[in-house]
């Protein structure tokens, strides 16, 4: 609510001015239309930044649902209400939509403060498991343990390991094969 006299005569001069344009828009003036909905959505915008500061993002969203409800509701405005004390209480009923939606959506998620332990952990256990690997493929003939490397860790065609370790394609491949095969067997012990 305005609390000085030049605020209260500036609300009073929108107030006019809406009211006037949506009289005409409402005996089907489609300019006055259009012009109601450009100076209404200025001052809904206004009101929603107030009402929605730390949301600054969703501010245009909110505006179209509630230029969408009040073009749906414009049948239950009576002309005896300030237009802007109609519109305040859809655009209340709005925001409390949309910060009843956001509550709920972000209910669902969990911080993601909780999940670093997690993370450390993965990246750990993952230059853990790389340790391993390594040890292991220490215990290969080279062979065997080039061909590996290359074509399943370092992700290289065979024609590629082929060309780097001097080794045919097909003693590549069978390198490869007879790698695993070790492998799986020191594995298990």
């Amino acid at each position: 609510m305005p609390d000085k006299p030049s605020d209260r005569a500036a609300a009073s001069g929108v107030e006019t001015r809406l009211k006037s344009l949506l009289q005409l828009a409402l005996d089907g003036n489609a300019a006055a239309y259009a012009s109601f909905l450009e100076v209404f959505s200025g001052y809904l915008r206004g009101m929603l930044r107030r009402r929605l500061r730390f949301y600054e993002d969703d501010v245009e969203d909110v505006l179209q649902e509630v230029l969408f409800a009040l073009h749906n509701g414009l049948h239950t405005y009576r002309n005896q209400v300030p237009l802007t004390a109609w519109a305040a209480a859809i655009v209340r009923h709005k925001v409390a939509d949309f910060l009843r939606a956001r509550a709920h959506r972000e209910a669902l998620h969990d911080p993601i403060e909780d999940e670093m332990e997690l993370f450390a952990t993965c990246e750990t256990e993952s230059l853990d498991a790389r340790r391993d690997i390594d040890r292991l493929l220490e215990r290969l003939p080279e062979r065997q343990r080039a061909p590996i490397e290359h074509v399943r860790l370092h992700g290289m065609s065979v024609s590629e390991t082929a060309k780097l370790t001097g080794l045919s394609e097909s003693a590549v491949k069978v390198g490869v094969h007879r790698g695993i095969k070790a492998l799986s067997c020191l594995i298990r012990g």
